[in-house]
């Protein structure tokens, strides 16, 4: 449920290491050292790895959101060219047809003034026999006007309609220069789309490149994160062999203190009662040996002789030592360990609040506790309560031990008590 940091777990180490009696527990102090010195390195590699990887990670979102707008500029540049593309296509199409239209013109221009030039010359060469005969077809002058005004009406409608198709030709090759520019203005903005386009497109490649090297580089440091962690947490399995063994060597030397000194003090109480009964012997032989002098020089017929008691006097005292609180009726001894509390809330738990433990029961108060070290499901005897061991957080030596409430943790406080293994 909470996982505490690892640099909580190397303070807990100094605290219970220094709390350790000297005797036979210097070289597994010496050797938590060592283990700490070798975790302390590993978890500054680890820093180091951790920021790079952020770095890294910030490097590589820069870059995903750069190549981002390369996409947006490169798929306008793509319609862009496509429009440019169509209005190509449609001004070829209109030139094309302009080009139709033009030599349509042309030829309509050539036939309409072939036929112009045989009205004309044959209208020259017959001129006076059409009038004439015009004069004297016609029945009366205004048949005659006519007739000639329709002469005159056809020549004005050739000359009309060639001074229109000379319009309309021209029109027409003005039209198609035009079209001509514009068609040569979009190949030179299709030249420049298709120039941006390339550029933009070696940028993407360029920047895809870069995320792929980030991402490498990422995923490299992101094994040796991973190879940290595997030796941080073997230490720390390490450690807390070694911290067990320095509580084993710390409750063997506290019960052999003991031992010895109940040994020393049965000892002292026998000496002294020995002393007390020889002194009172001592006492009595004397005081015989003063009553038989007393006896010879009194008077020969005194008959009454007075018998002498003697009173001996046997104390014996309990002696107590300042170590004699080790009881090992109520379980195995594993020593003087520290005591905290904690909740489930998220000032104690972090992201881990209000879930379960780490052996993935409910923690429940008055039976959850949380230590490394040891299997989930060890009982621990600690001032009169059974707890069980059901989380993970602090190292061995330290039990933290849960509670209903954080002002309860906090009232808690950290205390010292000695712990026993229930079997």
């Amino acid at each position: 449920m909470r996982r505490k940091r690892i640099t909580s777990l190397v303070l807990s180490v100094c605290l219970i290491v220094g709390s350790a009696v000297q005797g036979g527990a210097a070289t597994t102090q010496e050797k938590i050292s060592n283990a700490k010195a070798q975790q302390q390195a590993n978890q500054s590699s680890l820093q180091q790895t951790q920021e790079k990887i952020q770095e890294l990670e910030s490097k590589k979102g820069e870059s995903e959101t750069y190549l981002a707008d390369l996409n947006t500029q490169l798929n306008d540049l793509r319609s862009s060219l496509e429009k440019l593309q169509n209005d190509y296509d449609a001004k070829q199409e209109e030139l094309t047809q302009l080009q139709s239209d033009l030599e349509d013109a042309k030829a309509d221009e050539a036939q309409q003034y072939e036929a112009m030039k045989l009205r004309i010359r044959y209208m020259y060469e017959n001129s006076a026999s059409n009038y004439m005969n015009l004069l004297f077809e016609s029945g009366s002058i205004s048949d005659f006007l006519n007739q000639a005004e329709n002469i005159s009406q056809m020549s004005k409608y050739d000359r009309d309609m060639l001074d229109t198709y000379k319009e309309t030709k021209e029109a027409i090759q003005t039209k198609e220069e035009q079209v001509a520019q514009e068609k040569e203005d979009i190949m030179a903005l299709q030249q420049e789309s298709a120039d941006k386009q390339a550029a933009v497109e070696e940028l993407v490649e360029a920047t895809y490149q870069q995320i792929r090297e980030y991402q490498e580089d990422i995923q490299s440091q992101q094994t040796a994160e991973n190879d940290l962690l595997t030796k941080i947490s073997s230490q720390e399995d390490a450690i807390n062999d070694l911290l067990r063994q320095a509580k084993e060597e710390e409750a063997a030397a506290r019960l052999a203190a003991q031992q010895a000194a109940a040994e020393k003090a049965a000892q002292e109480a026998a000496a002294k009662e020995a002393a007390e009964k020889k002194a009172a012997e001592e006492a009595a032989a004397k005081k015989a040996a003063q009553q038989k002098a007393a006896q010879q020089a009194a008077s020969a017929t005194e008959k009454k002789q007075n018998t002498t008691s003697t009173s001996t006097t046997t104390s014996k005292s309990d002696s107590s030592t300042t170590d004699t609180t080790i009881d090992t009726s109520k379980g195995k001894y594993l020593g003087r360990f520290k005591l905290t509390a904690y909740c489930s809330c998220s000032i104690c738990c972090g992201k881990w609040s209000g879930g379960g433990t780490a052996s993935g029961t409910t923690p429940t108060p008055g039976r959850t506790i949380a230590m490394a070290g040891v299997p989930f499901g060890t009982k621990l005897s600690i001032n009169g309560q059974i707890y069980t061991v059901e989380d993970r957080g602090t190292a061995y030596g330290h039990v933290d031990i849960f509670m209903g409430s954080h002002s309860e943790a906090l009232s808690f406080g950290m205390r010292y008590a000695d712990v026993y293994q229930v079997s």
